[in-house]
């Protein structure tokens, strides 16, 4: 079925975290492409500190050149409040017969009761959760029953179906923040090594990071 992974979030600004989780989940799942949508109007958190364009254009940057890496700019230029169940509705319009696998954190994962009309979720896509070594999924309460129901450990059933499973898997977890990121720059300090040369050129080509914008420090 062609599967696409779906991987969201602010990106303010990505950076190798991010990156090396979405690579390692596009080759071990043998996923066709993975998409990254910077979210437009992030709907839980207070607001991005660089605007949605330049968040659309740093990962632009980050992942030119990169095989199976898509960008997809639809919540940046779709109205109102980046939910997931918005942008996997319009992606399964778009690919009604494909696989679609929505790449989420544990984090997030242990929060997917809060989300907006969260029970279609899994009627629309597979969810992938990405973890560090050691960690542990739940196995109580609404998630752990959730998991009993829809979990599976065979990479197969993102391919053979187009919704409906939980596939937890363990990555390489890189410690950065793109908060701690922010701090550094506006601080004045370099991010080299931690952000793709591109991207820490288009931050100081497009001043995305300004010592006086709120909340950076």
């Amino acid at each position: 079925m062609d599967p696409i992974g779906i991987f969201g979030g602010t990106f303010d600004p990505i950076h190798y975290g991010h990156l090396r989780t979405a690579f390692e989940l596009l080759e071990m799942l043998s996923l066709t492409e993975m998409r990254f949508l910077p979210n437009g109007d992030p709907p839980h958190r207070d607001g991005a500190i660089a605007d949605a364009q330049h968040r659309l254009g740093m990962v632009g940057a980050a992942i030119a050149g990169q095989p199976g890496f898509v960008l997809d700019d639809r919540e940046v230029y779709r109205a109102g409040p980046s939910y997931s169940v918005d942008t996997l509705s319009d992606m399964r319009a778009e690919f009604p017969a494909r696989s679609l696998c929505l790449m989420v954190g544990m984090d997030a994962f242990l929060g997917l009761p809060r989300w907006y009309q969260w029970q279609q979720v899994l009627q629309l896509a597979h969810v992938v959760v990405a973890h560090r070594p050691g960690w542990q999924a739940p196995d109580a309460g609404a998630l752990g029953e959730l998991l009993r129901e829809r979990g599976t450990d065979k990479i197969d059933d993102l391919h053979h179906a187009r919704a409906g499973s939980i596939y937890v898997h363990a990555v390489t977890q890189l410690e950065i923040s793109s908060t701690a990121l922010r701090d550094l720059i506006c601080s004045g300090g370099d991010p080299r090594f931690l952000i793709p040369d591109p991207v820490r050129a288009y931050i100081t080509e497009h001043n995305c990071y300004p010592v006086e914008k709120s909340g950076c420090k």
